[in-house]
């Protein structure tokens, strides 16, 4: 019987039959393959999302990938049975920021799948065909599921704008600071440095291209020319900064608690620090991104831990939030 999670109000949630819908003109119907969890999905659970950024009841599931089974009126045939992943954000289309490329900055308000519109925590997912990015015939679809922190770091990785022969580090080690490892590595900067207080994935980190591995704790440089953060605890952002040589160049891409230590704007101006911050993922990020996996300079898959099917929703929660340092990326099988 085809399922899906429903979360019908902060700590309540139910499994669902579930009605596949058909896809109306522009959009295309997929049949899920896995959907990955992460901390946004936790606070949908737990219900301190922030408010405008959730609507209940909801299906979560912005992270995943599966197989096109139909596609509405105004969308080629050619697009059924193909490989994909889908852009979460809901543009308008229609207003500057969205002609710009920036369509996480549209203006006509916040709508993203998986939050505001049902997501993929389903058998099946219908959603507009312009959102959706095709992958190669082979492509290994559980790893492409983890291709949304994918892309928000490939947004970062842009903005960044490293060049061969930089020094560049990433500060954090979760899934979002292992894929700045791999984009960065990419560029063949002459030093990657990765700081983190999991010592545990110093090892998969060096897998990944960093050349050193330490912790706040220990002596760290101060001339690296990019930096990306990627933890979002209390003291990142300041502990990035502190790693950049005068005018280095700083992106951001964790949401700390309030209360967070705050970037002193005293030395941003005197060391004429560069400072870019990321939220969510534009096309351009997303086919950054893409490109990377099928040209085989992306692995997902080393992070993936454990893959539960849709009735594990609340373990799965509980694997994510556990601080388990045996726990890495937990994917739903719908």
């Amino acid at each position: 019987m085809s399922s899906a999670v429903v979360v019908e109000a902060p700590g309540a949630h139910r499994l669902v039959a579930h009605t596949p819908r058909p896809p109306g003109p522009g959009e295309a119907q997929v049949r899920v393959h896995a959907v990955g969890i992460c901390g946004s999905d936790r606070e949908v659970y737990q219900g301190n999302r922030p408010e405008g950024y959730v609507r209940y009841p909801l299906t979560p599931g912005h992270e995943w990938s599966g197989t096109v089974t139909e596609t509405g009126a105004g969308v080629p045939d050619s697009l059924a049975g193909r490989k994909v992943v889908g852009e979460g954000f809901r543009n308008c289309q229609v207003c500057d920021r969205c002609h710009a490329g920036e369509t996480t900055l549209c203006t006509a308000g916040y709508e993203e799948t998986g939050f505001t519109l049902p997501g993929a925590m389903a058998t099946t997912l219908t959603l507009p065909a312009r959102l959706l990015h095709v992958l190669h015939d082979d492509a290994d679809l559980t790893a492409a599921a983890l291709l949304e922190p994918a892309a928000c770091v490939a947004a970062a990785a842009l903005k960044a704008g490293a060049r061969p022969g930089e020094r560049v580090a990433v500060v954090g080690t979760g899934t979002l600071g292992m894929f700045a490892v791999q984009f960065l590595r990419a560029l063949s900067p002459a030093a990657l440095l990765v700081v983190g207080t999991r010592t545990d994935r110093a090892a998969l980190a060096r897998e990944f291209g960093a050349t050193d591995f330490r912790t706040k704790d220990q002596d760290l440089p101060g001339d690296f020319d990019v930096v990306i953060e990627t933890a979002g605890s209390a003291d990142a952002a300041r502990n990035a900064a502190a790693l950049l040589r005068r005018g280095g160049r700083l992106v951001l891409t964790g949401i700390p608690a309030p209360g967070a230590d705050g970037l002193d704007p005293t030395d941003l101006v005197v060391r004429q620090l560069e400072v870019h911050t990321v939220f969510g993922a534009p096309p351009d990020a997303w086919a950054h991104a893409v490109r990377m996996f099928g040209a085989g300079l992306l692995d997902p898959l080393p992070l993936v831990t454990h893959e539960l099917p849709l009735t594990e929703f609340p373990h799965a929660i509980e694997l994510v939030g556990a601080g388990d340092p045996k726990v890495g990326k937990v994917l739903l099988r719908p």
